[in-house]
């Protein structure tokens, strides 16, 4: 249990004994605890952890499933070819993500924090990794404090063994998303990693050791912003893990069995089970703190001791303040509904952008020094360079064409416009017209682009035809 003080909102702490503003803090050590939520965060864990180091191993078309291909500016989802030019997909996938956030801890407070959170999974397996190599709660407790005994040593390099290979393989797993995981192994195996893979390895692979093994709660508790902004998105009929103080005092030690309106108590028994359950070492009998990451620790420590005392389970639970105090409470409430129709909007955006997503993209750009040229025979000459993206997954050839003004004649160098699969291809283009179709200098027209082997593949492209002034006709 943390010997750490905590200052609570608008108090202002004083000095130490030794006079220093700052207190020591004191390791933690969670109780292993079972129950519902237990099994729902190892679930968590299993799923989660399970895509991280499954998905890189995983082919997809002859090629890696999931691979962020950085010097072919190329980014492979399963079936889908990304480019640095969709990178609007990756802005509303981030907004989808926090509009996510905020729906959810609106209705059910820090559930992400405490099921879902990259650092609450890893720091849940390190910890599991501790209790197999140094046993119980207690057992970490009086080993720590102890002498430096060849138990002790053993033990502590059985754990340090196992964080170490783990973080290892985070780490090149994490390097897997970036480089041909199979190139990877071969690298590894062969010790000829390339230094940029070799470095993000060693890295990533420190900071989870770091983060998840030594740091803990105290990147929830001074390192995530989020735990500092959540209170704006909370309001009395959040679900949020909750001590029902009417319920449960005055507390007190009884023996199994005993009345506690005889004695004048509550349920609580004041066994502190939920404090040693708390990753973070906070007391949720003291209401809600910025510390609490809602993992429920506390409510299966409860539950157990409210099912060995004969009493009902909910002491502690999730539930809502007005709940707590028997008001009205509303699920469906403006901010849940405003979050909800947003998050919903933007969904609908995303899933029919990736669906309508054409493998094919076309940007034009006309020549800047001389916008355009009198031919000898009275036509009006424009250059345009063209830069094709064949983002599907086969080599194509393309045919191009150019409507909004009459009789326009187009002209490419080269002439076949092939672009094999994954690559970009620069075209020139001289597009001419009879001066006297041009009502005015700048006349809009359309190039298209289209497959020849698929009719269904196309896309177009505005721009401006240039012309002098004196074709301008009334």
């Amino acid at each position: 249990m943390s010997n750490v003080r905590r200052s609570m909102p608008g108090s202002v702490p004083g000095p130490n004994a030794d006079g220093s503003l700052y207190a020591a803090q004191s390791k933690i050590y969670p109780r292993e605890v079972k129950g519902r939520y237990r099994q729902l965060r190892t679930l968590a864990v299993f799923v989660l952890l399970g895509l991280f180091y499954v998905l890189p191993w995983i082919s997809w078309n002859g090629r890696q499933a999931v691979l962020f291909d950085l010097p072919a500016r190329k980014f492979h989802i399963f079936g889908l070819v990304f480019w640095p030019q969709d990178f609007y997909f990756l802005a509303l996938l981030l907004i989808i993500s926090a509009l996510g956030l905020f729906f959810v801890t609106a209705v059910a407070g820090r559930v992400w924090c405490g099921y879902a959170c990259p650092q609450t999974v890893w720091t849940d397996v390190f910890l599991w990794m501790e209790r197999l190599a140094e046993g119980t709660r207690h057992k970490r407790m009086k080993l720590d404090q102890g002498p430096w005994t060849r138990e002790k040593i053993l033990r502590k390099t059985f754990k340090q063994v196992m964080w170490i290979s783990f973080s290892a393989f985070t780490g090149f797993t994490f390097v897997g998303y970036f480089v041909p995981v199979t190139e990877l192994w071969e690298g590894v195996v062969t010790l000829s990693l390339g230094p940029w893979a070799l470095f993000w390895g060693v890295f990533y692979g420190f900071a989870t050791y770091g983060n998840a093994g030594y740091l803990r709660e105290q990147v929830c508790l001074y390192m995530c912003p989020y735990a500092r902004f959540q209170s704006v998105m909370f309001d009395s009929d959040s679900r949020i893990i909750s001590y029902d103080a009417g319920r449960g005092d005055p507390r007190g030690r009884r023996k199994r069995g005993v009345d506690p309106a005889s004695r004048g108590l509550g349920d609580c028994i004041d066994c502190n089970l939920c404090v040693q359950a708390c990753p973070t070492g906070i007391d949720i009998r003291d209401g809600l703190q910025y510390e609490c990451i809602a993992c429920a620790a506390c409510i299966d420590a409860c539950d157990t001791v409210m099912d060995t005392m004969g009493y009902d389970r909910g002491l502690i639970r999730y539930t809502s303040e007005n709940a707590l105090e028997k008001k009205k409470v509303r699920l469906v409430r403006p901010r849940v509904i405003v979050y909800g129709l947003l998050l919903l909007a933007l969904s609908l955006i995303f899933v029919v952008s990736i669906a309508m997503r054409s493998p094919l993209a076309l940007e034009v750009h006309g020549e800047r020094n001389m916008l355009y040229r009198e031919l000898d025979d009275g036509r009006i000459e424009n250059t345009y360079t063209l830069t094709i993206m064949n983002k599907g997954h086969a080599d194509d050839v393309y045919e191009l064409s150019v409507a909004g003004l009459p009789d326009l004649e187009v002209e490419t160098r080269p002439r076949e416009l092939r672009v094999n699969s994954g690559n970009v291809a620069t075209v020139t283009a001289w597009v001419r017209v009879d001066g006297e179709h041009l009502r005015r200098p700048g006349e809009e027209v359309v190039f298209e682009l289209r497959s020849q082997s698929d009719s269904d593949v196309g896309t177009r492209t505005r721009t401006r035809f240039h012309g002098p002034m004196r074709s301008m006709q009334p």
